[in-house]
């Protein structure tokens, strides 16, 4: 997919309708698509039914939903009957596969796959937004709760300059209370800015040098992400997990995963790079 994908048009309600348990239309696409993304990652799938392999691609994404014990959602959608629908998402071909997350395209492909790459690029868009999806009243405006003086803590340390203190005070939190999304987040933050603090002046310059050093590449990422140039990092350590395989793979797509984690799961610039991580995989 090329350009910005904007779907806040098709928030417009149309009065057309296909019968399916999965079937989604320009009329409730807001809801099912939109929303329901909020919460789990939505693969729309677009198809027609005078196309044989895209219709068997439909069974096929229906069956493997039946099995995903609710890790990811199915939208299918009949593109000559919701034309508005494809024209958003710039579909240029039939089947087109697009996993959309938070409201926004993450990840796509075009053409029948067999089952076992579906199933590869199913497992690279989950992974991809784990625990970072803002949840189905991400948009409700509650007013915001008092602040937590655990917080204020580790805050005021860091003010002072007392990165130990402060890894300390969002670790006690979480020792506390183990699922506690904030501290989570700020002790990654934490632990970035410690490793950041020693990076040799060098390090972008000996990375370069030698790409397939994986040590040199994380920190020239780490580099590149401290000096406010995260799609030099994202592209950095995407073009390595190109080139590498098995351990060496996951290894640095762990370390890519990381630094997504420290930025808003609908970032922009996240969003696009976790779309090349899922297409570096797939």
């Amino acid at each position: 997919m090329s350009g910005a994908v904007d779907l806040s048009a098709l928030k417009q309600p149309a009065a057309t309708d296909v019968p399916g348990d999965h079937a989604v239309t320009e009329a409730d696409f807001e809801t099912k698509v939109l929303r329901r993304s909020l919460e789990v990652p939505v693969v729309v799938v677009l198809y027609s039914q005078r196309s044989p392999g895209s219709v068997d691609l439909v069974k096929l994404f229906e069956r493997l939903v039946g099995q995903a014990q609710g890790g990811w959602e199915l939208a299918t959608v009949e593109a000559e009957a919701n034309m508005r629908i494809a024209q958003a998402f710039g579909v240029q071909g039939i089947p087109t596969v697009i996993a959309v997350a938070a409201g926004q395209p993450l990840a796509d492909f075009q053409g029948s796959q067999p089952e076992a790459q579906v199933t590869q690029w199913l497992d690279a868009v989950v992974d991809a937004v784990q625990g970072k999806l803002p949840g189905a009243d991400a948009e409700e405006g509650d007013a915001p709760a008092p602040e937590d003086p655990r917080f204020v803590a580790a805050e005021e340390a860091l003010d002072r300059g007392d990165i130990a203190g402060a890894e300390a005070a969002y670790e006690a939190i979480l020792a506390a209370e183990p699922a506690n999304e904030e501290a989570k987040a700020a002790l990654r933050q934490v632990r970035f800015f410690d490793r950041a603090r020693a990076l040799p002046a060098d390090a972008i310059a000996v990375a370069d040098a030698d790409p397939a050093d994986i040590d040199a590449a994380f920190t020239a990422a780490d580099a590149e992400l401290f000096n406010q140039e995260p799609d030099a990092a994202f592209d950095r350590l995407i073009n390595l997990i190109k080139r590498t395989a098995g351990d060496d793979r996951n290894r640095v797509r762990s370390r890519l995963v990381e630094l997504f984690e420290l930025f808003d799961t609908a970032d922009p610039i996240v969003v696009a790079a976790r779309r090349k991580l899922a297409t570096a995989l797939y």
